[in-house]
Formats: structure tokens, C-alpha cells, sequence
């Protein structure tokens, strides 16, 4: 079967877009759904629970059937259900039959399937490129999904939705199936032990990962619980990892805790019409798209510490400006301004993440990470869920901003640019998959790839 006309990494960059372009249609029509069944804070923010729920059920499974299945596979097979779950939603609101439940259920398989998709696909470009072209790789797809996923999909759907409930559903489900029908056209991306005996899957310039850890022998079988542990231990001895990881918890923590209940504010203290809601997920895009094109320049200017940083306090100030605010400009303005610092740190966690962890442990090391990093979001959605119950939309806003403010002080404070750029640039040292602990001299490999982080200081790190 032949590549995309861009080649395999096109393909890629094919898939997403269309997925993206789902996830902004569903983005705007489902909280807007819920919001004409209910009017409770709590019920409203639980659609964020249902969400973000399967990062804490099947991630860790997920990323090790990335890294034990043809990666091109679970992105078709994904994408594919999730259109299938949809368009039975809006066939279910075509015969006028909706409920809170059915959306929750809706939304919850459509997570199990988009952990599947995501481990898979942030495992994939390192196996079509090699790695100095990797942050420009990343820069457009995070452009491509900034732009597609919070700048046309909302505002389309929520024209959708209001043209009829079922319309949005109906097209995000057609989209969705149109990004299975893409990754159909990505090479097969076998696990990095099989591709040692098939050859390499892509171009003749790209990065063979393997060949970097072929000092330690091929893998010894393993079972599946076996997998997950060994890609659990890699990540979480990997100590800048794991300190990035936290402090893109801690920002994804108090995001959820406003996020779910942002239309409730638009449509509530803001007194804006349902229609207006996709704005204000789309226009922070403009923001987002800006960062991930310009990251390549500006992350080594600032360094990834400072972009740590950024990542923290803008959007804490941004939840500020939406608690106390009465203007619809100066909120869209800070929610601007949040994404695009967010979106230059999305740059620099990713990039590192596939230059610092080998192919074969790649799909387990993003779940482990993701575990982290995501299971913040459905603690995070009921928290702000029953403030806003209890005190109040705009209070719940205001419990962010001080939240994060203060949560930044100790975890950003230990991510330096230094150790970021140190174990970008160190050797991709795997942790051999058939030992039991690794010896003292794997330990330094795995804890950042030169030295001790610890006494030098950490590195940053966002979802």
C-alpha cells in the first residue's frame, strides 16, 4: 500500500487532523448537551469525569499493547470505534431519546479508545523520522491540532448544535472514520523486536531506534503485566520525568477543575448565548497555534525551564482574569495567553519524552506518564464540580488561580533547562525488558542519561 503523498510521517499527520477535527466538534456540542439537561455544577463537571476516567483505567494496558502491536493498527481500529460509539449517540438524539447517562457512556468509551489512539500515535513519529528532525515534526502536528481541535472544530460545532443536537455527532463520527482510513496508509509498525527482522518501516533517512540498544541483546518474552511494570519502572526511574510529570498534573489538575464548568460561566455570569461557547474554546488556539510554530525559536531563548514556569503561572493568572472579570475580551485575551504558553511547553515535554526513552519502551513510558499526568483531570473535574456547587462558578476560578500559583512554587522550581537539554541530548538507554532490577550502572542510564538530575535539578514537562 502506498504512503501519503508527504510519506509516512503525512499519513500521520493526516489521521490526527481528522481526529482533531472530531474531538473540537464533540469539544463544544457535548458540554453544551449536557448543559440543557442540567444546570448542576457537579453533574455538568462529571462529563469531564467521564472523560478523562479511562486514563486512570486503561492506560498503563495501552501503552503496552503500543509496544507490542502494530501501531498503525490500534489508530485505525481506535478511530473507527469511536466513530461507531458516536454516531449511535446521534442516532439515539435523532429519535429524541438523550439522557445525562447515555452522554457519560458515550464519552467514557470514546476515552478507552482515544488511549489506545494517542499511545499509539505519540509513539510513531521517532519510527518515521529521525531525531533532529523530530521537534519540527511535533510543532506541526501540535499546530495541526491546535488549529483543527479548538479553532475550527468548536465554533463548527457548536453552529452545529445548534442547527440540531444530532448534527455535531453525526459529523464528528464521519471524521473519526475518515482518520481510521488515513492511518490505513501508514507503513506497518511492528514492535521494534519484529522490524529487526522485517527491516525498517519507513524512509531511507529515518531513525532506527533499535539499532541504538542492540548491545542488549533481542527481548525475552514477556507477559503483559510484565510489560506494563517494566515500562512503569523505566519511566518512574527516569527522575526528570517523573518531576515533569507532576507539575503538568498539578496544571492539568486545576485546568479540569475549571474547564468543566467554563459554559457554565459563559452562559451563566457572562450572560452570553449558547452559540458563543466555541469561542471561547476556540480563540485560545490562536495562542496555541502561535506557540507550537514558534517553539523551535523561542524555547531555546527562554530554555525549558523558564517554559516550566510560563506553563504554570500564566494559566493561574488566567483563572483569575475569568473569576473576577465582566469582560468577554480581557478573558479571551488571558485564555490567549495561556495557550500559548501551554503549548510551547506541550513542545518541549514531547520532544523530550521521544528523544530521552528507546522505541521498544516508548508506548509504555507515555502511559506511565500519562497515568500521571491525565488521572489528574477526572480529580481535578469533581473538585472544581463541587466548589462551583458549593461556593459558586466564579469562586470555583479563583481556587485555581491560588492553587496553581502556589503548586508551582515547589515543582517548577525543580525543572531546570539545564537537565532538560542534558537528557535530550544523552544516548537512549532502554532498561533491558527480561531483568528483574537493573544493576547500579543501568540505574544512571535510566535516571537521565548523564548524571545525577537530582543534583542539578529537574526539567519540565506538560501533557
Amino acid at each position: 500500500m502506498t504512503a501519503a503523498p508527504l510519506g509516512p510521517f503525512g499519513a500521520l499527520w493526516a489521521s490526527q487532523a481528522f481526529s482533531n477535527l472530531a474531538d473540537g466538534l464533540l469539544q463544544a456540542s457535548a458540554p453544551l448537551l449536557v448543559a440543557t439537561l442540567t444546570q448542576d455544577p457537579l453533574v455538568v463537571a462529571g462529563l469531564t469525569v467521564a472523560q478523562f476516567l479511562p486514563w486512570l483505567v486503561v492506560t498503563l494496558p495501552a501503552g503496552a499493547l503500543a509496544d507490542r502491536v502494530d501501531r498503525r493498527r490500534i489508530l485505525v481500529a481506535g478511530n473507527w470505534l469511536r466513530a461507531g460509539g458516536f454516531a449511535l449517540l446521534a442516532l439515539s438524539l435523532t429519535a429524541e431519546w438523550s439522557h445525562v447517562g447515555l452522554l457519560y457512556a458515550a464519552v467514557f468509551l470514546a476515552g478507552c479508545a482515544e488511549t489506545m489512539v494517542d499511545n499509539a500515535a505519540l509513539a510513531i513519529p521517532p519510527r518515521l523520522l529521525p531525531r533532529a528532525r523530530l521537534e519540527r515534526a511535533n510543532g506541526r502536528l501540535f499546530a495541526t491540532q491546535s488549529v483543527i481541535n479548538t479553532f475550527i472544530g468548536p465554533p463548527a460545532g457548536a453552529a452545529l448544535f445548534a442547527l440540531a443536537a444530532s448534527a455535531a455527532f453525526y459529523t464528528g463520527a464521519a471524521a473519526f472514520a475518515l482518520a481510521g482510513l488515513a492511518a490505513l496508509l501508514l507503513p506497518a509498525l511492528r514492535p521494534a523486536a519484529e522490524d529487526d527482522q522485517h527491516g525498517p518501516a519507513a524512509e531511507d533517512d529515518q531513525y532506527d531506534p533499535a539499532a541504538e540498544d542492540d548491545q542488549h541483546g533481542p527481548a525475552a518474552p514477556t507477559g503483559f503485566v510484565r510489560d506494563i511494570s517494566v515500562g512503569w519502572a523505566h519511566f518512574w526511574r527516569h527522575a526528570l520525568l517523573r518531576r515533569v510529570a507532576f507539575l503538568s498534573a498539578a496544571i492539568n489538575f486545576f485546568g479540569a477543575s475549571t474547564g468543566g464548568l467554563l459554559v457554565l460561566l459563559v452562559t451563566g455570569p457572562y450572560g452570553l448565548p449558547a452559540s458563543s461557547y466555541g469561542w471561547f474554546v476556540a480563540v485560545p488556539a490562536a495562542g496555541a497555534i502561535i506557540g507550537s510554530l514558534l517553539a523551535a525559536r523561542v524555547v531555546p531563548r527562554i530554555g525549558g525551564g523558564a517554559t516550566g514556569w510560563l506553563a504554570a503561572l500564566t494559566p493561574a493568572a488566567g483563572y483569575a482574569v475569568l473569576g473576577l472579570s465582566h469582560s468577554t475580551p480581557l478573558a479571551l485575551a488571558a485564555m490567549f495567553a495561556a495557550a500559548v504558553a501551554s503549548s510551547l511547553n506541550q513542545i518541549v515535554v514531547s520532544t523530550l519524552r521521544q528523544a530521552a526513552v528507546p522505541d521498544e519502551l516508548l508506548g509504555r513510558v507515555t502511559a506511565a506518564y500519562r497515568l500521571i499526568v491525565l488521572g489528574a483531570v477526572p480529580f481535578g473535574a469533581l473538585t472544581g464540580g463541587l466548589l462551583g456547587r458549593a461556593l459558586g462558578i466564579r469562586a470555583a476560578f479563583l481556587t485555581a488561580a491560588l492553587g496553581l500559583a502556589l503548586a508551582a512554587v515547589p515543582l517548577a522550581s525543580r525543572v531546570t533547562t539545564r537537565a532538560l537539554r542534558d537528557a535530550e541530548k544523552a544516548p537512549r538507554a532502554a532498561l533491558p525488558v527480561h531483568t528483574g532490577t537493573p544493576s547500579r550502572a543501568e540505574q544512571g542510564r535510566i535516571s537521565g542519561g548523564s548524571g545525577d538530575h537530582g543534583r542539578r535539578g529537574p526539567r519540565t514537562k506538560h501533557s
